[in-house]
C-alpha cells in the first residue's frame, strides 16, 4: 500500500482529504504544519507528500527549502489555494512535482493527481 503524507493546517480539510484517499486504498498520515511534517518525513517513508503553502510555524515553501533529499522533493505535490505565480514558480524551483489549486480541484482530481504522482 502506498503511504501518503498530507501537510495541511486546516484539520477539517486534512481529514476530508485523508478520508477520500483512504477510500481509494492509500495509507494516509497527517501533519498540521511544516515542522511536524519534517519530523514525520525523517522518521518514515512516504511515497507522496501533499503540501499546503499557507501554514503556521513553517509554510510549505520553507518546508521544501528544509527537505534535504531531492528524491523526497520529487514526490511533493503542492495542493494549495495560494495561486501567486511567484509561489508556484518557487515550489517548482525547489523540486515540487505538481501544483494543484484546491479551489479548482474536485475529490476525483485529488485522487488522479496522487495516482499520477505515484506513477512517475
Amino acid at each position: 500500500m502506498k503511504q501518503i503524507l498530507i501537510v495541511e493546517d486546516e484539520k477539517s480539510l486534512a481529514q476530508a482529504y485523508k478520508t477520500i484517499l483512504e477510500k481509494h486504498g492509500f495509507v494516509v498520515a497527517l501533519a498540521y504544519d511544516g515542522e511536524e511534517a519534517l519530523q514525520m518525513i525523517a522518521k518514515g517513508a512516504y511515497d507522496l507528500i501533499l503540501l499546503d503553502i499557507n501554514m503556521p510555524k513553517m509554510n510549505g515553501i520553507e518546508m521544501l527549502k528544509n527537505i534535504d533529499s531531492e528524491e523526497i522533493k520529487g514526490r511533493v505535490v503542492v495542493f494549495s489555494n495560494q495561486d501567486a505565480q511567484t509561489d508556484i514558480d518557487e515550489a517548482f524551483r525547489l523540486g515540487a512535482k505538481r501544483y494543484l489549486l484546491k479551489s479548482w480541484a474536485s475529490p476525483q482530481d485529488l485522487v488522479k493527481v496522487v495516482e499520477e504522482g505515484l506513477e512517475s
